[in-house]
């Protein structure tokens, strides 16, 4: 896409939209707005990086200035500027050259305690809460699919459905292990206890993707339990799919009818399956890659949260972050964004 193209759609679309009438304004919006929002973004980075290189170029000539004062000032401020108007550049080229996974806009998080029995439940707890208030900032739908909870608020298992533009752009590095190390608030004599929790995101299967067979799939209803495994529905609207040729098992306990469980029951087993397929597609193909840079396999450790020393590191990338308890409340913008624009570093 060329820059002179999104200007052109993007007033194309402007007018349509002020032109229609007032009673299907709203209809067309809905149709056109998203669009319209994606092209502003782009013309809005543009302007961004116009208006860094008027800035570096400025600066240089006041660098070259006989003004020894000036030229050291304009010399001191450049590589800030010079870095910023980089970044801008990237943004925007990105922006015009969308890599696919930025039109998958649906995508299944599924979050699971590993060591650590109920202390890596609370924190897989936490991570749950970071990623909803992170799509919350982002205006994207959040919806419960399957939990499993312990008695005292932890998540065995959970799984959630997020919606929204480039979720999957920008969610896709947080799969993998995450490696969390604290004093737990039952810990008496103030040791500092590690666990782990996987995290997986996997973009949502279409039908077109695979095709499961009705015999192959064992259909069971149960009732939906809460915290401790206690029934807290009468009725049997929780189901249960198990895929017999590949084992894979999954539970959706959070809609009012079995029909409804049962329709993201059968759309999640088709997104793990499609996963799975295409794991094993990398595995057989990447032999040579893998030695070069690493499996990039969920059971590799992607980032710690140490708590004593206030810091999350992440091991793709080599970079620390501090203020752990305002990542876990969502504000993870600066850790997405260095994931997602320095693709290079994560795979090295």
């Amino acid at each position: 896409m060329k820059l002179p193209d999104v200007q052109q759609e993007y007033e194309t679309l402007r007018t349509e939209l002020e032109s229609a009438a007032l009673v299907s304004h709203a209809e067309k919006y809905k149709e056109l707005g998203p669009r319209l929002a994606k092209l502003e973004k782009i013309i809005k980075e543009a302007h961004a990086v116009t208006h860094a290189e008027k800035e570096v170029k400025e600066l240089e000539e006041l660098a070259a200035a006989p003004d020894s004062d000036i030229a050291t000032m304009a010399e001191d401020e450049l590589p800030r500027k010079r870095t910023e108007m980089e970044k801008h550049r990237k943004t925007l080229a990105g922006l015009l050259n969308p890599s696919p996974d930025e039109d998958i806009s649906k995508i299944i998080l599924e979050i699971r305690a590993g060591a650590g029995g109920q202390e890596a439940a609370l924190f897989a707890s936490e991570l749950f809460t970071m990623y909803k208030n992170f799509a919350a900032t982002k205006g994207w739908s959040f919806n419960l699919i399957d939990a499993s909870q312990t008695d005292i608020g932890g998540y065995k298992e959970v799984v959630a459905e997020i919606e929204g533009d480039g979720v999957y752009q920008k969610l896709k590095y947080e799969s993998g292990v995450h490696r969390v190390q604290r004093v737990p608030d039952t810990e008496k004599i103030g040791r500092i206890h590690t666990s782990t929790i996987s995290v997986a995101v996997l973009p949502e299967a279409r039908d077109v993707d695979i095709e499961v067979r009705p015999e192959d799939v064992k259909v069971e209803f149960f009732r939906s339990s809460g915290p401790g495994g206690q029934n807290v529905n009468k009725v049997e609207t929780a189901v249960r799919l198990i895929h017999v040729p590949t084992g894979v098992i999954v539970t959706c306990q959070e809609g009012r009818s079995q029909q409804k469980n049962r329709e993201k029951a059968m759309t999640i087993l088709k997104t793990r399956l499609v996963d799975a397929r295409r794991q094993a597609e990398e595995k057989k193909m990447s032999a040579e890659r893998k030695a070069q840079i690493g499996t990039a396999d969920r059971s590799e450790k992607i980032r710690t949260y140490n708590f004593p020393q206030d810091r999350i590191t992440d091991h793709r990338i080599h970079q620390s972050f501090h203020n752990i308890h305002s990542i876990l409340e969502g504000n993870l913008n600066e850790v997405i964004d260095l994931l997602v624009y320095d693709t290079d570093a994560v795979k090295s």
